[in-house]
């Protein structure tokens, strides 16, 4: 099945040139501001999103908070700050991936379709199980949804992998290298902060309370793991 690329950015020339390399494989939807793309993304179902952050009436932030209150669809911010404050912001508030201007269209394009794969192609649904339940947290992979004490959390498509990686071994310890390399499917280049902003909005996701069960430990010189909580400030 095709599927359905949301573009959001008021510069009509950038939409242009990405929908060259795009619209023989994809269904593509534009917008020129952020209310218009809600209003699109009201209307149709959308697969992934590409959304600029400097636009009149509903910057790229703003729309890209409002997506993850309604979906985990891989979003890809396209931004001419290239500031690491900004590319920390995105990644912090749910974006996928982000890519400074100017960029090589061929580079978008392969972005695009990584993440596509990356969530949307799944192995063999017999081959693992359905879900994962530890403590109060149950992680359903069919709908990639999170549900903590029987309420749905929702969670962004990195978000869900990496939950997916600690929970599938819990008490084992993974190394920045290894999370970078198994969530996001790329060669680690030392980026922590990208691997930082996530763990934290994922604590802050499962960690609420003092009345949970398990936590992400960070262990020093190492990386993190997923302990249950009398094991938190063991050595």
């Amino acid at each position: 099945m095709r599927k359905t690329i949301l573009f959001v950015d008021d510069e009509s020339d950038i939409i242009d040139l990405l929908k060259l390399f795009l619209e023989k494989e994809f269904d593509l939807l534009e917008a020129h501001d952020g209310q218009a793309a809600v209003e699109l993304f009201t209307r149709h179902s959308v697969d992934l999103a590409v959304i600029d952050t400097m636009m009149p009436h509903l910057d790229g932030f703003q729309l890209l908070q409002w997506i993850r209150k309604q979906s985990r669809l891989p979003v890809i911010v396209l931004s001419a700050k290239n500031q690491e404050t900004d590319k920390i912001a995105g990644l912090g508030l749910g974006a996928d991936d982000f890519i400074t201007k100017p960029f090589s269209p061929l580079e978008v394009v392969a972005r695009i379709q990584a993440q596509l794969r990356r969530t949307y192609e799944f192995n063999d649904p017999a081959a693992e199980p359905t879900e994962i339940r530890l403590g109060d947290l149950m992680l359903d992979h069919e709908a990639c949804i999170l549900y903590k004490r029987g309420e749905p959390i929702a969670l962004s498509a990195i978000e869900y992998k990496l939950l997916k990686l600690f929970m599938s071994k819990p008490g084992r310890i993974y190394t920045k290298k290894q999370i970078f390399e198994n969530v996001w499917s790329d060669p680690y280049i030392a980026d922590d902060n990208t691997i930082m902003v996530q763990i934290s909005r994922l604590r802050d996701k499962i960690e609420d309370s003092p009345r949970e069960s398990f936590y992400l430990k960070t262990v020093r010189g190492l990386g993190y793991r997923f302990v249950k909580k009398d094991e938190l400030y063991a050595p």
